[in-house]
């Protein structure tokens, strides 16, 4: 926010103060005052005439001039092009200080010259202040018949004596970028009063109109037009120039320039159409537009749907909270105007402003949130000022969609409340004076003060704290007294959710993995990769770059590319895990992800290689529940029918714990691995929230029996498509609590093997930790187990 002292001098009295004590007592109430400048900047400068102008008689464009400046004639060379006899100029006199340089005298090519004839650029004005046909662009400044020489107050006269604080203003205090938002600020911050202009219910005149007005988006809840079918076009006066331009703002003419001056005001952006531009009266608020579109500043700009767009007969007309368009804007010859102005949603016209490039003055202010009455109160000043300035007259009634969504409300504090939460002994006298120093209308209940909020701070004052935090910032900080803490003693210790990651840590470090940490913010792409998304995506409103518009919803993609980089370079033989947290639109999730590729151990020495395959992958996640204390009877793998995409449909599987999904892992699908020129990777994820909300079983030792175990074989002719894990299930079925252990230790399908037919040979352990198991105890269960095989398969016992 431009702060101009000079404009704010026009609501309170700041003599007596100098700049360095107003930017002090700024920052003391919480205000960061990022720069102090000047619209310029020179000292012991007059006004003169010239009185004699001749070329200089060693140089082709120098002149030697004669300047009257009222007590004296002054010799001065000067070397601007417009440089001529009769003249009225700024004189710098010998000893002036101008950016940059001191004014001294001095001989120019032989010739004498005392002072320096200026421009305007060299007492520091910027060049976008400067009106378009000033001669100090290229030359001296030409001052008109009102300065007379002798004359030393020439800048301010000029409207260029003014001093700027660039207030950064927070994202809670939209009322502070406003004029009259930061003169009340200011009033209580200096303890001054306050006058500003009064113009309510100006604009409620006029007389009947046909204008309609309607909005097709919810992201427009209030809109407000008025017609104006007269208004005269000519110069504004030099108090507004004044003002603009210590805000940057570059003067046209008296109707844009009030638009411009009613927002510096107000805070409330306006826009002005040329009424011959709408013949349709009508305006409609969309967001389904798709097409260029050239904007008042004669750039063509690519709007998308959901960009706002202010329309008339289907047709654009501005680009809402933004700029307005070429084809609708005011010309020389306009008579008659549309006034506009309308709350638009801020986060959707943040987007819409950072995709586009285009920073405008109403794009900060509707990206950051309006008051809610401000669209009436913009209007009402815009009458008033169309009425003195631009000899307006033919208003028609105000239309109006929507209405403000505001509701007036009171906030209720204690002094007990107060001083408890400040650490100061505050007087019921202090509190109420601060909430009358801000403006607000308070009073006192027994041992409570009441506020009441009007409409401009209605976006930070909400609870009780935020009154207490205005009382703390307007008296002064160093009167707290320093308390310490009050901190309860606990005993410190790690949570479950802790535990676990330490402990997944210390397994697949320990099995040679590297632990990794990506980005969370992703490209849109990684979102339509995810692996087991359980939600909709969290889309940032304002993200840097569209590689980071997302909150990613699995680890997935991000340790793909991980995995993809090191390869790149070389770096062969990976294994990579990452500890995360994934983002919903209702919820979050802690998860685990695991990439493989080539080798998990390769002993030279030993000549022993652990080639990664899908075995290798599941047994370190059987290795990483066990560890955690859950039983792989607990744990049920089922075939993947939930990613065939991402995963190779035969060597992947899903995990289930109670019934419960907690993830998939297995071989990368080659299809899908093409683009990454990446072959044979593995992959796992899980979610840890499953495991943290099951309970563990506790470790127990499993008893060493004192009696020898019995081995059997079977080998078993069966089709083909029956799963070596249905098979092993039949076997702990059938079994029951003799069979210590089983697995498959062959499968063989080729010659003398029936196509369509494979041979699957089992070991299983037989065992009584009570008993010496004898044959017939052995063959009673171990043909229970064979019958179940053959039976249930239409296996033949080999």
């Amino acid at each position: 926010m431009k702060l101009s002292l000079k404009w704010l001098s026009d609501f309170i009295d700041l003599s007596g103060l100098d700049t360095e004590t107003i930017v002090n007592q700024m920052v003391k109430c919480g205000f960061e005052v990022e720069s102090v400048d000047y619209l310029s900047s020179g000292t012991n400068l007059i006004v003169g005439k010239i009185i004699e102008c001749r070329d200089h008689p060693d140089s082709d464009h120098l002149h030697v001039t004669k300047v009257d400046i009222g007590n004296e004639v002054l010799d001065i060379v000067c070397g601007a092009p417009n440089c001529r006899e009769g003249l009225k100029v700024i004189v710098a006199q010998n000893g002036a200080e101008l950016p940059g340089i001191t004014i001294k005298k001095s001989t120019i090519r032989g010739v004498e010259s005392n002072g320096m004839i200026c421009s305007l650029k060299e007492l520091g004005v910027s060049e976008n202040l400067l009106p378009d046909d000033s001669p100090s662009h290229n030359g001296i400044e030409e001052l008109s018949d009102e300065f007379e020489p002798g004359d030393t107050d020439i800048l301010d006269r000029l409207g260029y004596e003014d001093t700027i604080l660039d207030v950064s203003i927070y994202a809670n205090r939209p009322d502070c970028l406003s004029m009259y938002g930061m003169a009340k600020e200011m009033g209580a911050i200096l303890d001054r009063e306050v006058k500003l202009p009064e113009f309510d219910g100006a604009s409620d005149i006029g007389g009947k109109t046909d204008f309609r007005l309607s909005s097709e988006s919810k992201n427009c809840p209030h809109f407000l037009a008025k017609v104006v079918n007269k208004v005269t076009i000519k110069e504004s006066p030099e108090w507004m120039k004044r003002h603009l331009k210590a805000n940057g703002v570059k003067c046209i003419n008296n109707l844009v320039d009030i638009s411009n001056y009613v927002m510096l005001e107000t805070g409330q952006p306006l826009h002005f159409y040329d009424l011959r531009s709408n013949p349709a009266k009508e305006i409609t608020v969309r967001d389904d537009y798709e097409g260029p579109y050239v904007a008042l500043d004669g750039i063509e700009y690519r709007i998308e749907k959901g960009d706002l767009m202010i329309t008339s007969e289907n047709k654009p007309i501005g680009i809402a909270g933004i700029m307005g368009g070429d084809n609708t804007k005011i010309l020389d010859d306009t008579s008659s105007l549309i006034i506009e102005a309308a709350l638009f949603d801020n986060a959707q016209i943040r987007k819409t402003s950072n995709r586009l490039g285009l920073q405008t003055e109403a794009a900060a202010r509707f990206s950051k949130g309006l008051e809610p009455l401000s669209q009436n109160k913009a209007v009402d000043r815009a009458v008033q000022l169309l009425k003195e300035l631009a000899d307006a007259d033919g208003f028609e009634q105000t239309v109006e969609y929507g209405k403000a969504d505001y509701e007036p409300y009171s906030i209720t504090e204690s002094l007990e409340h107060l001083n408890t939460l400040i650490g100061k002994e505050y007087t019921m006298e202090e509190a109420v004076a601060v909430m009358k120093k801000l403006g607000f209308n308070c009073h006192v209940e027994g041992n409570d003060f009441i506020t009441e909020i009007p409409s401009y701070r209605a976006n930070d004052l909400k609870i009780r704290e935020d009154i207490d935090e205005e009382i703390v910032r307007l008296t002064d900080f160093d009167d707290l007294v320093s308390t310490l803490p009050l901190m309860p003693q606990t005993v410190g210790r790690l949570t479950n959710i802790q535990k676990m990651r330490r402990n997944i840590r210390t397994v697949l470090m320990g099995n040679g993995f590297y632990d990794t940490v990506n980005y969370t913010l992703v490209r849109k792409k990684y979102i339509e990769d995810a692996v087991m998304s359980n939600g909709e995506a969290v889309e940032l409103v304002s993200p840097l770059s569209d590689d980071r518009r997302y909150i990613r919803t699995s680890l997935f993609s991000s340790l793909l590319e991980t995995m993809a980089y090191n390869l790149d370079h070389y770096n062969e033989n990976v294994n990579l895990f990452e500890i995360s947290k994934v983002y919903y639109q209702d919820h979050e999730e802690e998860r685990l992800g695991m990439i493989m590729e080539g080798d998990l151990s390769d002993n030279k020495v030993k000549h022993l290689t652990v080639k990664t395959d899908f075995y290798v992958l599941k047994g370190i996640v059987e290795e990483l529940l066990t560890s955690m204390g859950f039983s792989m009877n607990r744990i049920v793998l089922k075939e993947n029918d939930i990613d065939k995409v991402h995963f190779h449909p035969y060597q992947s599987a899903v995990l289930y714990l109670d019934d419960r999904l907690l993830g998939i892992f297995g071989k990368l699908n080659p299809t899908y691995l093409k683009s990454f020129k990446m072959q044979d990777v593995y992959y796992g994820e899980m979610i840890l929230d499953v495991l943290d909300s099951a309970v563990p079983a506790r470790t127990k030792a499993p008893a060493v029996s004192k009696y020898p175990s019995v081995t059997r074989d079977i080998s078993l002719l069966l089709k083909d498509d029956v799963k070596a894990g249905d098979l092993l299930s039949t076997i702990k079925k059938a079994g029951g609590n003799m069979v210590k252990s089983y697995q498959v230790f062959d499968v063989y399908q080729g010659e003398h093997i029936e196509k369509g037919y494979k041979s699957v040979s089992l070991n299983i352990v037989y065992e009584d930790l009570n008993k010496t198991l004898t044959a017939e105890d052995v063959n009673a269960v171990h043909g229970k187990i064979v019958k179940a095989l053959t039976e249930t398969y239409d296996a033949v016992q080999r």
